[in-house]
């Protein structure tokens, strides 16, 4: 019996969610349907494009959590005085 793959098992597949049999099976099922094969690839390409994507905070955003850091320190010795 032939069993039939969806997008949600190739996308495991793709990120090593898949048991050793699962693979084998998922390998087999991508040689034999263009369709599954052509979503793996897309799928592949825009996980490495992801993976490439870099994000840095705002100076301000920085600023702020200094800012906070700062007055939770002082709350926090202030706190330790008092008891």
């Amino acid at each position: 019996m032939t069993k039939t793959f969806t997008y949600d098992d190739v996308i495991r597949y793709l990120y090593a969610e898949t048991t050793q049999n699962e693979n084998e099976s998922i390998a087999e099922a991508l040689a034999l349907d263009d369709d599954l094969m052509n979503f793996y690839l897309d799928s592949l390409e825009m996980k490495e494009q992801m993976n490439k994507i870099v994000r840095t905070p705002s100076d301000r955003s920085i600023q702020k959590i200094i800012h906070f850091s700062r007055q939770y320190s002082l709350k926090q010795s202030t706190n330790a005085v008092s008891c």
